[in-house]
């Protein structure tokens, strides 16, 4: 994968990613383990008032990553706390479109 995409790739990021069962479009509220073999971020997007989340490999071959969005301005590594709230809400924190 491109280095240029592994540094956008952090929490707050709109991102769409397509793997072998489709698309999934959603923000980034984790990334775990840096830049090791075995790195991966979890993507969480609301699905029918139902929040869905998937956690998906960095440096798989299998998936490819689109930057929709860059968040602004994150002062936290892992946006957990984002389950919790609405997307107007989330709107409200981060600035970014859910």
């Amino acid at each position: 994968m491109e280095k240029e995409i592994l540094e956008k790739i952090k929490p707050g990021a709109m991102v769409l990613v397509r793997d072998k069962f489709g698309a999934f479009q959603g923000m980034v509220i984790a990334r775990k383990h840096g830049r090791e073999a075995g790195a991966t971020f979890t993507v969480r997007t609301n699905a029918a008032g139902v929040g869905l989340e998937k956690i998906y490999p960095l440096h798989s071959p299998n998936i490819k990553i689109k930057i929709l969005s860059s968040p602004k301005k994150i002062r936290r590594a892992k946006l957990y706390f984002l389950r919790k709230l609405s997307k107007k809400k989330i709107r409200q924190k981060i600035g970014g479109t859910m």
